[in-house]
């Protein structure tokens, strides 16, 4: 059995930060960023990009602790081609790593509800559920959930 890996790089590059627009506008589709809010993002967030081979298959985004915090956030994205493959997990293990490396003692993610994939990963990797909102205009929550 061939065994895929997924390779991750940092999104430093003008075509990763278009990459990681790509998968982000994709999978939360209710909240979609222009390249310049991208840009803004990578100046405060680790901002990586998946492929297979040549191929794009996700992005993760890690929010570092702010000041005087020990709260960071990890968020994989897969595109649903891609999904049930592994690329998810590892991903998700690479930013869980770089949080702790900034310190972080605690970690949330954050799930588009209408993301029923991405809920049922989250909860399989230990985390649970805390809150739920709506962005002001949209309908579909966004689903915050803490690691146990």
């Amino acid at each position: 059995m061939r065994t895929e890996r997924v390779r991750a790089t940092g999104a430093g590059s003008e075509a990763a930060l278009r990459d990681w627009q790509y998968v982000h506008n994709l999978i939360i589709p209710t909240d979609e960023l222009p390249l310049e809010a991208v840009r803004e993002r990578a100046g405060r967030n680790v901002l990586d990009v998946a492929y297979l081979g040549d191929t794009l298959v996700g992005c993760m985004t890690v929010r570092p602790p702010a000041d005087g915090s020990a709260t960071a956030t990890v968020i994989a994205r897969i595109l649903p081609a891609y999904r049930g493959r592994g690329f998810g997990r590892a991903l998700y293990a690479r930013g869980l790593a770089r949080a702790r490396q900034l310190g972080a003692e605690v970690i949330e993610t954050v799930v588009l509800a209408s993301n029923p994939q991405g809920l049922a990963f989250a909860r399989a990797n230990g985390f649970v559920e805390f809150d739920r909102y709506v962005l002001p205009g949209d309908t579909v929550p966004f689903v915050d959930l803490r690691l146990v």
